[in-house]
């Protein structure tokens, strides 16, 4: 079977998200430099494969997808390796909930509205850092009581949840403010210290 091939920059949380489930996966793959902020602009090419021309996109043995929750339920389902998804119903829809919560309400508040305009802004938007944080808080607060009992938010399960819900984090731990709030939350504290010394978060 073909090595898989992953377009994206590694700067992107949702590129990494992509190469950590590849990774817990153990499936070899190659990634695509693809810096969709240059300069010069996303190239026409890589249009037939992301038609909105963002981060990742991937292609397996001429199948090609974008949208990173329907990539990384490929990798699971596609190719050996421990599964990155609940056998049961309900915890697949927990997973699902839990994705779609990160990418609705976390990812902006988290990554841009406060990591991103304090790392790389001369003159951050301190308004909008401050309504990201209480964003930030509320979306924290909800991932404290979805979390299940044991060392990932699912459980004794390590699945896609934990490794979506990763890279948008650590982005955020990048800055004193995540910092300081994510010390409200011992429960995540404890699987953040977990996640964080997986070979496919080094890696990723």
């Amino acid at each position: 079977m073909a090595k898989p091939t992953l377009y994206g920059a590694d700067y992107s949380v949702y590129v990494r998200i992509a190469r950590m489930a590849l990774e817990e996966k153990g499936v070899g793959y190659e990634l695509v430099p693809l810096d969709i902020f240059a300069a010069e602009g996303v190239p026409a090419w890589y249009l037939e494969l992301h038609p909105f021309g963002r981060i990742p996109a991937f292609e397996h043995d001429g199948f090609r997808l974008f949208e990173t929750g329907a990539i990384g339920r490929y990798v699971d389902e596609a190719f050996d390796g421990p599964a990155l998804q609940p056998a049961d119903a309900r915890g697949r829809a927990r997973m699902g909930q839990i994705i779609g919560m990160l990418d609705a309400y976390g990812y902006r508040a988290m990554v841009w509205d406060v990591a991103v305009e304090r790392l790389e802004k001369t003159q951050p938007d301190e308004a909008l850092i401050a309504n990201g944080l209480r964003q930030a808080e509320t979306v924290l607060q909800v991932l404290t009581s979805l979390k299940a009992k044991g060392p990932w938010l699912l459980g004794g399960q390590l699945t896609l949840a934990d490794l979506h819900a990763a890279p948008i984090i650590a982005y955020f731990l990048k800055v004193a403010e995540g910092q300081k709030l994510f010390t409200h939350f011992p429960d995540l504290q404890g699987w953040w210290g977990s996640i964080a010394k997986r070979t496919s978060f080094s890696n990723g």
